[in-house]
């Protein structure tokens, strides 16, 4: 693995608040120049520490006011049955986020969509591609923090 300096730390900190501002800009908070900060760009996508440049959007200008915390829990721990999830997952754009778990939860979904009613199709659509012993869901009232940013 590629080792990073503190240079390189300060073109992530900005690049990850703000993929879109000019090159200029990152290179004056890393302290560098335009050239040497474009190099370390370069090659921090190409060592991967950069893995895309993404907008944000705002989901409820979109129309999609309520993001839930769907839990799973299986009994079925087969490939096939492993492999039916993950492509149910994928296959899904309201899933923003899914994670499979340690502990007494198997798998978390974070799920973005219009309301109450369109989760319940979302619901009727997922346990009708794959079999789940147990689902659970929370609906977010408040968010209080929710970033992209990593703590670097």
């Amino acid at each position: 693995m590629t080792s990073i300096d503190e240079f390189d730390l300060k073109i992530l900190r900005q690049v990850q608040k703000d993929a879109a501002q000019p090159i200029e800009v990152v290179a004056d908070q890393a302290g560098l120049s335009r050239n040497a900060c474009w190099r370390r760009i370069k090659r921090l996508e190409a060592d991967g520490f950069i893995t895309s440049r993404v907008a944000l959007l705002d989901a409820e200008k979109l129309d999609l006011d309520l993001m839930v915390y769907v839990m799973v829990r299986t009994h079925d721990h087969e490939p096939g049955w492993l492999e039916k999830f993950r492509n149910a997952v994928r296959s899904m754009p309201e899933i923003v986020g899914a994670h499979r778990m340690s502990g007494d939860l198997d798998y978390v979904l974070r799920v973005r969509v219009k309301d109450v009613k369109a989760y319940d199709a979302f619901y009727q659509r997922l346990i009708a591609k794959v079999p789940i012993s147990e689902v659970s869901a929370s609906f977010v009232m408040e968010d209080i923090k929710d970033t992209t940013g990593l703590p670097i």
